[in-house]
């Protein structure tokens, strides 16, 4: 069975933007062709479970996962990150074998 884990950092993340949306099921991941490396991470508010998404749970928030970027995101923890005046979601890949100088996109 996969397994996508979500640091408390990006979990605090996802409640405040819920919070602020004022409703939400959780965070959906998927992956598509893009970048300078490959694929991109696609990131969006979930609404509800859909027929290919695979829901996971860590620190009290869901992250629904596409059934096709499982193999590609398996291990994977979901970070939220402040780097100076910049705030964002990072990904831990275990599978990426290559990425790219900004870190929007990866290879298997």
């Amino acid at each position: 069975m996969a397994n996508i884990n979500i640091s408390s950092a990006a979990a605090e993340q996802i409640q405040h933007v819920l919070a602020e949306r004022g409703n939400g099921l959780g965070l959906r991941v998927a992956i598509k062709p893009s970048g300078c490396s490959g694929y991109s991470y696609v990131l969006d508010i979930a609404d509800e479970v859909g027929a290919n998404d695979v829901p996971f749970e860590d620190h009290g928030v869901k992250v629904l996962v596409d059934k096709e970027a499982l193999t590609m995101l398996d291990g994977t923890e979901v970070d939220y990150v402040s780097e100076g005046l910049n705030r964002y979601f990072r990904f831990n890949n275990p599978n990426a074998t290559d990425e790219c100088g900004c870190g929007e996109s990866f290879s298997v």
